[in-house]
Parts: C-alpha cells; structure tokens; sequence
C-alpha cells in the first residue's frame, strides 16, 4: 500500500494589482512514484512537476517545458507556469517547502522507496 504524503501551504498569486492575494495550494507525493510532486493550484488546476526541478529551484533557476522556477532571496521560491492563455506566478516561502521534501524522502525511504543510485537530497 503506498503512503501518499500531503503538506497544504499558501502561496502568493502575483498579479498586475498592488498586492498579491494569498491562495491555497496542494502539494502531494505518493511514495510508489517520490520523484514527482503534485501541485493542486486554485480552481482545482493540478500540476506535476519533478522533484528534482522543485529542489533544485529552491538554489537556482530552472526551467522545464512551460514551467520556470527560482529562488527569490533567500527565503522564497517564484514558481512561473506559461499557458497559451498567459503567465501564472506564484511565490511561496521556502521553509514549508523544504520540509514537504524533507518528508518525500524519510517517509518514502520508511515506505522502502529508496533514491536511485546516485541521487540524493541536498536539502539543507
């Protein structure tokens, strides 16, 4: 049976408007596949995204497909999804971030997920 691990956080929806407006998002990792992270955005929009390219957005830029991710200072994280119809941004704080992830790869190792070789977490 896999363990499907949940951390809801609040993000802010950056816009044209003169501040941004708190949202709720979802992030979930089941530990049969702990390599992708689902992002459950307002409006019941779900986006998987890699692990990997979250962690790895949390200490530079990274962009795959129509999504682009960076730290922002040192505390925040600026995840920027392009559709047809426009541009998303949001910009979380790293610290509810961090301990999802740090909880992707403990309770997925007890789940008897292990990393593949040569992989691991640098979460600090």
């Amino acid at each position: 049976m896999s363990l499907v691990i949940h951390e809801h956080v609040r993000a802010r929806l950056v816009t044209d408007g003169p501040e941004p407006r708190l949202v709720p998002v979802r992030l979930s990792c089941d530990t049969e596949a702990p390599r992708t992270v689902l992002l459950r955005l307002p409006g019941g929009a779900d986006r998987s995204i890699g692990r990997d390219v979250l962690e790895g957005g949390l200490r530079s830029p990274v962009t795959c497909g129509d999504l682009r991710i960076w730290p922002c200072g040192r505390a925040q994280l600026v995840v920027e999804l392009h559709a047809p119809d426009g541009v998303t941004v949001f910009q979380f704080d790293n610290a509810p971030l961090i301990r999802f992830l740090r909880r992707t790869y403990e309770e997925g190792e007890a789940a008897g997920t292990r990393p593949a070789a040569g992989t691991s977490s640098t979460l600090t």
